[in-house]
C-alpha cells in the first residue's frame, strides 16, 4: 500500500498534476484538516507547493468539506450535543465531477446542534447563496471573530465550503486569526474566496443507497487496489458491502478485475485491480512485505480485520 499510494522515495509523483492524481486516489477518505497539507498531501507529491491545491480549487476542478455526518446531529441536538470545532475535524478534498455520488448521502443538520452565530450565518448561505467574508459580517451584523467561530463551526459540521483551500488556512492559522505578522511575515486574515453551502439541495432519493455503488466501488478500487469487505466497513460514507458487492462481481465477470484470495489475513471475497495484482506478484518475488501506510485512517482495515457481526448487512 505504501507503494500504490506513492509513499516510499522514487513514488511520489510531482506538481499540480500529481496533486490531482492523488486527490483523485484519496477522494472519499476523510483526514483532520490540519493533516493535509502537513501531512497527507506532502508524503505523496515531491517537494508540495500549496499552490497546487489553491489552483486545483479556484480552477473549479477540486472541492472540500466534511462528508461524513457530524455526530452532534445523530440526536438531534439533544442532550446538549454541540458542534466543535478543532483542527482534527475530518475534512475530505475531492474532484468537483464527483461531488454528486460523493454527497448523495441525506446529511441531516439540526439547527439546534448549531451556536447561534452559526445558525445566522447558514440562514445567510441558505437564502443568499456563496457569499464573501464581509457581506456575511455585515449581513449578519456579527464581529469578524464571531463569523470565523461561525465558519469554522460550519466546516466542521459538514455544511459549509469555500472557493479555495486559503479559506480554510485562514480559520486553520491561530496567527492569522489574531491578525500576528508584520511587513513581509504578515498575511491576510482573511481569504478572498466566498463561503457557500456543502450541499446545495436535498439529494433525490434516488440518489443514495445502490445508485452510488458502482462510483464508489471503483473509487474504493483506485484508493486500495484490492478491496474487500473490511476495506468497505471502515470507509464512513462508502454504501452497504452488499450492494459493493453486486458491483464488484459483475465488474469481475466483465474481466475488469480479478477475484479471489490475495490477502491472507483477511477472509471473504477480495476484488482486485490488474496492476495491483502485478504489484503484489513483485512484492512477493522480492521477498517483501505489504504494509500499511503509517498513521491513522481507513488503511486501518489492512492491519486489523473489522469485526464479523459489526459489519453492515
Amino acid at each position: 500500500m505504501n507503494r500504490w499510494q506513492h509513499l516510499l522515495p522514487g513514488h511520489q509523483l510531482h506538481g499540480l498534476d500529481g496533486t490531482l492524481q492523488i486527490i483523485r486516489q484519496l477522494q472519499g477518505s476523510e483526514f483532520a484538516a490540519a493533516a493535509w497539507e502537513a501531512e497527507i498531501l506532502p508524503r505523496r507529491v515531491a517537494k508540495y507547493d500549496p499552490e497546487y491545491l489553491d489552483q486545483l480549487c479556484l480552477s473549479g476542478e477540486v472541492s472540500w468539506g466534511r462528508l461524513s455526518p457530524h455526530p452532534a446531529f445523530e440526536r438531534d441536538g439533544e442532550e446538549g450535543r454541540r458542534v466543535r470545532p478543532t483542527r482534527v475535524a475530518p475534512l475530505a478534498i475531492f474532484l468537483r465531477e464527483d461531488a454528486p455520488w460523493l454527497l448523495a448521502a441525506p446529511q441531516p443538520s439540526p439547527k439546534e446542534a448549531l451556536s447561534h452565530p452559526a445558525r445566522e450565518v447558514l440562514s445567510v448561505l441558505e437564502t443568499r447563496g456563496a457569499s464573501f467574508f464581509a457581506d456575511l459580517t455585515r449581513t449578519t451584523h456579527r464581529l469578524a471573530s464571531e463569523v470565523e467561530d461561525a465558519l469554522w463551526e460550519l466546516v466542521a459540521a459538514g455544511l459549509v465550503t469555500a472557493d479555495g483551500f486559503e479559506n480554510l488556512r485562514a480559520l486553520l492559522d491561530p496567527k492569522r486569526r489574531r491578525g500576528e505578522g508584520r511587513g513581509r511575515t504578515a498575511r491576510p486574515r482573511h481569504a478572498p474566496g466566498r463561503w457557500a453551502l456543502l450541499r446545495h439541495t436535498e439529494p433525490a432519493a434516488t440518489d443514495s443507497g445502490p445508485n452510488n455503488a458502482e462510483p464508489f466501488a471503483k473509487q474504493l478500487l483506485r484508493r486500495w487496489g484490492v478491496v474487500f469487505r473490511d476495506v468497505a466497513y471502515r470507509e464512513p460514507i462508502a454504501p452497504a458491502w452488499r450492494d459493493l458487492l453486486v458491483v464488484l462481481r459483475r465488474m469481475e465477470s466483465r474481466g475488469e478485475i480479478r477475484g479471489g484470495r490475495f490477502i491472507a489475513a483477511f477472509v471473504g471475497e477480495q476484488f482486485a485491480l490488474p496492476e495491483a495484482l502485478d504489484l503484489l506478484r513483485a512484492i512477493r518475488r522480492n521477498g517483501e512485505t505489504a504494509t500499511a501506510p503509517e498513521g491513522p485512517g481507513p488503511w486501518t482495515a489492512w492491519q486489523t480485520p473489522a469485526p464479523v457481526a459489526a459489519a453492515p448487512a
